[in-house]
């Protein structure tokens, strides 16, 4: 049996799932998430855990089941408590505020690279070179993030661009002038 897929999902306090054929939703108090699952995939729901089914012991089967309960855990993770995801602006001058809804970067450009959210995400700013994206689906979520640090990749001679929170960047050495 799929390691992950054999784990239950616990459903904590707060969180209501509704389990309709191979419809699952679920909602929070951050919102309501839904998601159609395979139909050779069953999901049950007793003492506030979710169970994820499989019908046989095949490849397909196999993969579909870890899916299968890996998108679900994540729909009961973003109601509940949402998730985060952080870049940092690195260089002399690069920087981003925010407009209403809208981000908008000074990275180095002659002009300022403005950027609406996806549906379902949301920015934050800690600093003008500390930005969040925060949202209930982690696709979404994930999604806008890697379309902001697209704007400005970070390069590898001087660090500058737009990298994840922690992400090592590889530096190279470059010239050596004489």
């Amino acid at each position: 049996m799929s390691r992950i897929g054999k784990l239950p999902i616990p459903v904590p306090a707060g969180v209501d799932v509704a389990i309709d054929g191979q419809e699952v939703r679920v909602r929070g108090t951050r919102g309501e998430l839904a998601h159609a699952m395979h139909p050779s995939i069953g999901a049950t729901l007793d003492e506030g855990r979710i169970v994820v089914t499989r019908p046989s012991n095949a490849p397909t089967h196999r993969a579909l089941h870890g899916l299968t309960r890996a998108l679900l855990a994540n729909m009961v993770h973003g109601v509940s408590e949402g998730f985060r995801k952080s870049l940092e602006i690195q260089g002399t001058g690069y920087r981003a505020e925010l407009r209403g809804q809208q981000l908008v970067l000074t990275v180095g450009y002659s002009h300022q690279v403005p950027m609406d959210p996806i549906d379902g995400a949301a920015f934050e700013l800690e600093s003008p070179t500390r930005v969040h994206v925060v949202g209930i689906d982690k696709q979404v979520v994930g999604q806008q993030a890697a379309l902001i640090r697209k704007v400005r990749p970070p390069e590898p001679y001087r660090g500058k661009g737009i990298r994840y929170a922690g992400e090592q960047v590889r530096r190279k050495a470059g010239k050596t002038g004489r």
